[in-house]
């Protein structure tokens, strides 16, 4: 369809207007005429007209580059809004032919566009449906002359060879690769030498070596990921080439460039990528790369002493250090052995990284969130202190003892410096600290830390404490930040006697105006409550009873200071202490009103997930534990929470609907029958079906569901409200990603229901699943199944069980049995769940007339061979559990997220809580019945059961003392 490229171009031109309504009218006619046969093909002839300006070609280039990575092969995905219409083949085949001429003869901004828009067809394409793309670019590669055109071709190829680094490893990636080292590798290194004497002849001007540095920069990403997955040939043969070319540009000084800010980092983007080369083969290559590594060794070393400390250098001193780090764990760490050397490396490159630097400081100040994301949660991998610290860990891996000595020395001598005045050298204290909290190694199985470094109790008291009672919170902020996450780190280690006499100080920084050390207050408290002595909690409610009242107003206080409204480590410690504490009377009420507070603002604009996350999971401790202690308070609550809560409902704030219908739950769990006319009315909401329809709700509706049919089961007599129910489970049921949720629903109406209620229903019910199970059969519903058929029984007896199933299709119980119960009994888990199955069989073999007859025999001892096997082998001998197939487009539209909340879970129910033991109730129960007909029960056994099977039940016969005659 040929389209009007004047027509085009004015509407690229809309694009760009600063006033909303041509802005709007330009992309709906974009977005209708994208979905036409020939609108990519019209967009890239608009990107070769010369006389169209550079903005609206480079508008129309992002456009093209967008609407192939959508149209080029799009995804079938059902949930979107709008069926998505791939681009026609041979519109596939023009654009591929023309997209590389187009791409070197444009401008760098349109280029750069283009050759992402190159690089996603290729994604796709290349090689096998692209054949022609590697060809042109080496045959370009190789008739270039000019820097932009080079680089733009490098550039292209990176983009393109890229896949090797992260795709999982396969035939077909192999295959492509050696395409591409076939085709790349020699003009590779033709263009890298090339650009190597270029450099050399232009040492002294700037804007002639900016776009060779680029080009070189490019050649090392291509080698890197051409290197990745193994040592090719060709660079093995042409290794000494490359590795003189790298050497040279970590050793050589460029000072044409390196004047200026802009310049260095050119220079430094090439050496670190040369770093990230040279770490690849020392890892991967160790043993061809080791006649290369003294020298590269000793460069990068001279050139991490002559880098400074500034943030425009970082990337290239974290490269240069992880290579070294690579070097430290090899075999060839020797080159780091001499004592010498040891000294040099902590003195010279360790500790002049550890130090804090203004951006540190700026960071901790203006941007907290990120600054603890770096230090407490370890995302500061990529940061000069981490990587400086790794090293010092790489080399302590086989020099322990000597690292220990040096770096002991050096937080000595800093904390001497400290001393000799505090004001101005506080930041040596800072990075003693932190070197005893980095270079901790955490223990096996747990959350404890030790260090050889220093004495950690005396550390503690002479270093850590004094900042922790000092009376001004707001001084010196990072030091007390240091001190809090030292007493966290450390917590297993400190006594608790110590550490509860220290707990009013660490409060007491809640009121601190640094965010980072109130955060650091409120962490420290938090996993302070978290600590176990033998499996046991170290703090209990009694412990944090005396400070409570000051604890939670400090706490709440926290929550008011700027930018820490939403503050998820002041709101999970309020969770934590919940948790912990007993609160009762004026506290509780002022807890709940703090929370709905919060609640209420936060409904406005929901930004923060881990925060709302905690605030929920603080509202559901503080119900759990507050109303179960004091069931008074539960009215106060409910008038506190509701208006909250139906604002949620009412104004769809979807995010929270999922936690609200958990709360909602808990609520009506912890009131007394009958329950009030306002949990009636919604009652009534969560049975209509509108209610169900976004999948993310439907977990917590399921738990709301199960609370109303424990405390209003009578309800369920009118009205058809036990039908509505049952519409609910069959449309759960019918599904696999439901299906258990549906097993939730109906195992909760057997447990609270009378027979005679839902004797009406059982045979549609025993339909549904049939029908399920003949359709869809899966070992998770036929699991379900089971327990259902076992709850069946426990509760309405065997007779009943029988004759409905029976009811369904004549003597298709015993078909049920054979192919579905007796056969998946051993894969039962969970001991709720195997008590009762178990308990429910042996009550079939021993109670069921259906079972008991002669002609039945065969399979009452395969019945019994699996509830032997169920109790006397281990679940990982029985369950061997197999990926299940989802159902695609169950879960279409719209769908919020389900969070469980833990604080708001629903209590499991035992159903057999008079059987304390299963095994003793299975030999019991058979002894009384092989009492009644001596002889013939061994025989059965002896026939049926396997060996094992055999000497397992008659070791249970023997330990309970009753003998199968």
């Amino acid at each position: 369809m040929d389209f009007n490229l004047e027509t085009l171009s004015q509407c690229f031109l809309r694009t760009l207007s600063p006033l909303p309504e041509p802005r709007r009218e330009a992309e709906k006619y974009l977005a209708d005429a994208s979905d036409r046969p020939g609108f990519a093909l019209a967009v890239l002839r608009l990107l070769a007209e010369p006389a169209v300006s550079e903005d609206i070609r480079h508008a129309a280039a992002v456009n093209f580059k967008n609407h192939l990575r959508s149209r080029w092969a799009p995804k079938d995905d059902r949930s979107a809004p709008v069926e998505i219409i791939p681009i026609p083949d041979q519109e596939k085949d023009q654009i591929k032919s023309l997209i590389v001429r187009l791409m070197l003869a444009a401008s760098p901004r349109i280029q750069s566009q283009l050759s992402e828009a190159l690089a996603a067809i290729s994604k796709h394409d290349f090689p096998k449906s692209w054949p022609s793309l590697l060809p042109e670019l080496v045959s370009s590669l190789q008739q270039a002359s000019d820097y932009v055109t080079i680089n733009g071709i490098l550039g292209t190829a990176n983009s393109i060879f890229k896949k090797f680094r992260y795709q999982y490893e396969t035939n077909d990636l192999r295959l492509d690769l050696k395409y591409c080292l076939d085709g790349f590798a020699a003009p590779l290194l033709d263009i890298c030498l090339k650009t190597s004497k270029l450099i050399s002849a232009n040492l002294h001007s700037a804007d002639a070596l900016r776009p060779l540095f680029e080009s070189q920069r490019l050649c090392c990403r291509i080698f890197y990921s051409l290197n990745f997955l193994e040592l090719p040939e060709f660079f093995e043969d042409h290794m000494k080439e490359w590795m003189i070319e790298f050497q040279n540009y970590l050793t050589t000084a460029y000072p044409a460039l390196e004047n200026d800010q802009n310049g260095i980092k050119v220079v430094d983007g090439l050496r670190a990528a040369i770093c990230e080369n040279i770490s690849l083969y020392m890892e991967k290559n160790e043993e061809e790369f080791k006649d290369y590594l003294n020298g590269f060794a000793t460069a990068v070393w001279n050139l991490l002493l002559s880098v400074s400390v500034g943030p425009a250098r970082d990337q290239l001193v974290i490269t240069a250090i992880k290579f070294l780090t690579t070097v430290s764990t090899s075999v060839h760490h020797s080159i780091f052995s001499a004592q010498q050397t040891l000294q040099q490396i902590c003195e010279k490159i360790i500790i002049p990284n550890i130090q804090l630097r203004d951006e540190d400081e700026e960071l901790f100040e203006f941007n907290y969130v990120e600054y603890i994301r770096r230090d407490i949660e370890g995302s500061d991998l990529d940061t000069r202190r981490r990587i400086a610290c790794e090293l010092l860990k790489g080399i302590a891996t086989n020099y322990k003892e000597q690292v220990r000595q040096i770096v002991s020395g050096q937080i000595e001598a800093m904390l001497s410096l400290y001393g000799q005045n505090q004001t101005k050298n506080w930041k040596q204290k800072d990075c003693a600290i932190y070197l005893v909290v980095s270079l901790a190694t955490k223990k096996a199985g747990g959350g404890s830390v030790s260090t050889d470094l220093v004495n950690v109790e005396s550390f503690f008291a002479s270093v850590i404490v004094p900042e922790l009672q000092s009376h001004d919170v707001n001084a010196l902020p990072m030091l007390k930040a240091d001190a809090l996450k030292f007493f966290t780190t450390f917590r297993t280690q400190i006594s608790k006697p110590v550490a509860l006499a220290l707990i009013p100080d660490v409060i007491h920084f809640l009121g601190s105006e640094s965010n980072v050390v109130h955060s650091y207050a409120a962490n420290c408290v938090e996993k302070l409550l978290l600590v176990k002595d033998e499996g046991q909690p170290r703090f209990i409610s009694s412990d944090i009873g005396p400070f409570l009242p000051v604890l939670m107003t400090n706490l709440f206080n926290a929550l008011k200071f700027p930018e820490s409204q939403e503050n998820q480590y002041v709101m999970k410690c309020i969770m934590r202490v919940f948790g912990v504490a007993d609160i009762g009377g004026e506290v509780a009420g002022a807890c709940i009103a703090s929370l709905t507070a919060i609640l209420g603002e936060t409904c406005k604009n929901p930004k923060n997930p881990v925060f709302n996350h905690y605030l929920f999971e603080a509202l559901a401790a503080l119900i759990r534990r507050s109303c179960e202690q004091d069931p008074s308070l539960v009215s106060s609550f409910e008038t506190s929470l509701f208006p909250f809560l139906q604002t949620i409902l009412v104004n769809d704030v979807s995010e929270f609907w999922p936690y609200t219908f958990q709360i909602f739950a808990q609520l009506v769990e912890i009131n007394k029958p009958p329950l009030p006319v306002n949990y009636m009315q919604l009652f009534q909401v969560l049975l209509a079906p509108e209610t169900w329809k976004r999948s993310g709700n439907v977990p917590a509706l399921v738990r709301l569901l199960q609370a109303y049919l424990q405390k209003a089961p009578l309800e369920l007599k009118q009205e058809g409200k036990l039908k509505d129910v049952l519409e609910i489970f069959q449309r759960l049921v019918s599904a696999s990603s439901t299906d258990e949720l549906g097993f939730y629903v109906l195992n909760t109406v057997i447990e609270n229901i009378s027979y005679d209620v839902i004797e009406l229903y059982i045979r549609h019910i025993w339909s549904i699943l049939f029908m399920r199970l003949q359709n869809l059969r899966t070992i998770k519903f036929v699991k379900s199944l089971v327990i259902f058929m076992s709850l069946f029984l426990i509760k309405y007896g065997h007779g009943n069980l029988v004759e409905t199933i029976n009811n369904v299709q004549p003597n298709i119980f015993a078909a049920i049995l054979e192919q579905f119960w007796i056969p998946n009994l051993k894969l039962i888990t969970g001991f709720v769940e195997m008590k009762l199955t178990s308990v429910a069989s042996t009550r079939l073999i021993c109670e069921s007339p259906a079972l008991l007859d002669d002609s039945a025999a065969v399979m009452w001892g395969k019945m019994l061979d699996s509830i032997v096997t169920l109790l006397s082998r281990p679940e990982q001998d029985r369950v061997q559990e197999e990926p299940e197939m989802p159902d695609i487009g169950e879960t279409v539209g719209y769908s919020a997220t389900f969070v469980h909340l833990y604080n708001a879970g629903k209590k499991e129910e035992d159903p057999l809580k008079e059987v304390r033991d299963p095994r003793e109730f299975l030999v019991t129960s058979l002894a009384r019945l092989s009492a009644l007909s001596p002889g013939k029960y061994p025989a059965i056994i002896q026939k049926t059961m396997e060996p094992d099977n055999q000497a397992a039940l008659l070791q249970l016969s023997s330990a309970y003392r009753c003998p199968i005659v």
